[in-house]
């Protein structure tokens, strides 16, 4: 079985039952785990505190050997459910400490045990796989982070990920005329830095699997490729410190000039008047202010008609010191020394009172503010962008990640918060807070690329998912879910939109990781999981010795990282290499392919093709078709010879269609006539 690196040593010598798997929790997240292990043809033991009244899984008990009721923390009914006999155990209740308890008291009964523990405690998990050993974590909101993104990106880019520091990208393409691709055979566009994972021809409505493709096809305009290649990396946008006072400047100007445009001054004063109780300073604000305005035109009128030698301009500044409370200033003199009716006189006093009362609260109110914003008036948040941008719904911690994603791909985003998000989180992500039905008619949203739900209340997803959908039908739409049954009715409901459940998606990583693998990443291809799982050859794995045209074709998967000791990775590795012990692989997998890596020789996907070499054209094509017999069929060197020095004959060495085709493509380079044929029953 391979192990990862940082593994011990599995009890595959043991005479334990190597089949039995126990999950303690039930929950969501617990019974899509019981579901993903399930395709594995195990045993499932599960250990729940309280039945529920309905299962989210119909029919789940069905799928267990074994349903206990009670707290899996006690030791008794660990035992019960016969935990030395347990290869794996799954700790996925909600509880962070229950998870962590219950794998001290597990790994007391069973040293070897594999433990999958659900926690988002970074350094408390790196201090206890040193102490527990054989060990993994997992945070199933945050494992599909680069999923949702993606999702909401609605681009070709389908997976990103690092690999040994080295930015990996999945991408999905449609070939269009004068596209780069059009015209060229699939297996040409395999190269050191990019690999075919699959095609589908413009009359196909589904992608082939994986290695279910036609190498000799030529791509035509509206078929559909996707496959993997080393990425540009990408990085944060981010101003040189010399030009940050600039940037924020330009900034403030782009969202005056945005504020005082009619559409915008509409909806801004249509949103202040529907604004919560928290913003009800403002409306105090903003009467003040229409009051003093209006006071300040009606003195300005009164002195001027009253004194029609004085001019507009000293009307008006002898009413703003009066409102400023200046009425000493004018009429601090007696007698007087300009006539002023007493009706005047009084209305100046009453400008006095009444501008220094608004005039004061406009001032304390300034003040307030001044002191709320902690002088971080450089540090403005941008404006929400006008169009092709992605509105990102829920700023908690999976938003966060989210949003921050999104921004290393360089995508638009503005982000909605029913809460006050701190100006130091994400700095240059526009944020809009308030209510979420008020938060969309300010994000721009008929103009938006995509629209991604992401808080953690299912039912606000739902809610303002489909409010969403109403107000941009055309958009992509993209919804976090957490129960598989609402996730199936809601996918019916919104068959266009994107409907992912984060337990489902994690679920196969516990899955994978049960098993000893390391699962590095994950993505969605043709409605399935991938798996980037990493795999460490030792002596009595079920890939040792084995071709990686073997492991490749055999068991459905797809290496995209060969390391052979201390030596440097090699991405996109040949085919011909052979694992030994000591070997890293990394490879894209379902779980399909998993179970098979995990079952073994027995499991593997038959060799039906052989090579017919019919002539070879010079004395060095002898030799060249020898070597590479040799290294792509694994034959010894000497049958290779003695087939090139007889020909025409066939190689009597069963092949994959893949590797047989590459066998005959090597061999026409080197000038040798040769073909596939199937292998005859």
């Amino acid at each position: 079985m391979p192990k990862p690196a940082n593994s011990h040593q599995l009890a595959n010598n043991s005479p334990v039952r190597l089949n039995r798997f126990l999950v303690c929790g039930l929950g969501s997240l617990g019974q899509q785990c019981v579901v993903a292990l399930k395709e594995f043809g195990v045993s499932i033991v599960a250990i729940e505190e309280a039945l529920p009244r309905h299962w989210e899984i119909p029919n789940l008990p069905n799928l267990l050997e074994d349903l206990i009721v009670g707290d899996c923390r006690q030791e008794s009914l660990l035992e019960q459910a016969k935990i030395r006999q347990c290869r794996a155990v799954l700790l996925v209740t909600s509880s962070e400490r229950v998870n962590i308890e219950t794998a001290f008291a597990a790994r007391l009964l069973n040293p070897q045990t594999r433990l999958a523990i659900r926690s988002a405690k970074e350094n408390l998990n790196e201090l206890l796989s040193e102490h527990l050993g054989n060990f993994v974590t997992f945070e199933p909101t945050q494992l599909p982070v680069t999923t949702f993104a993606l999702a909401a990106l609605a681009s070709e880019t389908l997976g990103f990920f690092d690999l040994n520091g080295q930015p990996m990208r999945v991408v999905k393409h449609q070939i269009k005329p004068g596209d780069r691709f059009y015209g060229r055979r699939l297996h040409e566009l395999n190269s050191l830095t990019r690999l075919v994972l699959s095609h589908a021809a413009k009359s196909s409505k589904e992608l082939a699997s994986f290695h279910q493709w036609e190498p000799e096809v030529r791509l035509q305009w509206g078929d559909t490729l996707v496959y993997i290649e080393v990425a540009q990396k990408f990085t944060h946008r981010a101003q040189q410190p010399d030009r940050t006072i600039q940037t924020n400047w330009r900034k403030f100007w782009q969202e005056i000039a945005q504020l005082i445009a009619w559409e915008n001054l509409q909806k801004k004063l249509f949103t202040f008047w529907q604004s919560n109780y928290h913003h009800q300073v403002r409306h105090v604000a903003f009467i003040c202010g229409i009051i003093v305005l209006i006071l300040l035109l009606c003195g300005t009128w009164l002195f001027q008609w009253n004194y029609p030698d004085i001019t507009r301009q000293d009307a008006f500044y002898a009413t703003a010191i009066l409102l400023l409370g200046g009425y000493g200033d004018l009429f601090g003199q007696l007698p007087l020394k300009t006539p002023m009716p007493g009706w005047l006189q009084l209305f100046s006093l009453g400008l006095t009172l009444v501008g220094t009362a608004f005039v004061g609260v406009l001032y304390a109110l300034l003040t307030e503010s001044l002191l709320s914003a902690r002088f971080q008036f450089l540090q403005r948040r941008p404006p929400v962008p006008q169009k092709d941008h992605v509105v990102l719904i829920g700023l908690d911690r999976v938003g966060q990640q989210v949003a921050a994603r999104l921004q290393e791909f360089k995508q638009p985003v503005v982000g909605i918060t029913s809460t006050e998000l701190d100006p130091n989180i994400l700095p240059d992500l526009p944020v809009i807070t308030d209510d979420f039905a008020r938060a969309l008619e300010m994000a721009n949203l008929p103009t938006a690329k995509s629209v991604l739900v992401a808080t953690d209340d299912e039912m606000v997803n739902l809610e303002v998912g489909l409010m969403a959908h109403a107000a941009n039908p055309t958009g992509t739409l993209v919804i976090r879910t957490f129960e598989e049954g609402l996730s199936k009715k809601l996918a019916q409901l919104l068959p266009d939109a994107q409907v992912l459940c984060a337990y489902a998606l994690a679920a196969e990583a516990f899955a994978g990781a049960a098993f000893g693998e390391n699962i590095d990443n994950l993505f969605r291809l043709n409605n399935q999981t991938i798996l980037v799982t990493e795999y460490t050859i030792e002596a009595e794995d079920t890939l040792h010795e084995l071709l990686l045209a073997e492991v490749t074709y055999g068991y459905g998967v797809v290496p995209i990282l060969y390391q052979k000791g201390q030596e440097t990775p090699h991405l996109m590795p040949s085919e011909d290499t052979r694992l030994a012990v000591g070997d890293r692989m990394v490879v894209l997998a379902t779980s399909k392919g998993l179970r098979r890596v995990e079952e073994g020789v027995t499991s593997m996907i038959p060799k039906s093709w052989q090579v017919a070499v019919e002539k070879a054209l010079t004395q060095e094509a002898i030799f060249e078709g020898a070597n590479a017999i040799a290294r792509i069929s694994s034959c010894d060197l000497s049958t290779a010879r003695s087939l090139m020095h007889n020909l025409p004959g066939i190689l009597r060495v069963p092949l994959y269609k893949h590797q047989a085709q590459r066998l005959v493509r090597t061999l026409n380079k080197a000038q040798v006539k040769a073909r596939i044929v199937p292998i005859e029953n």
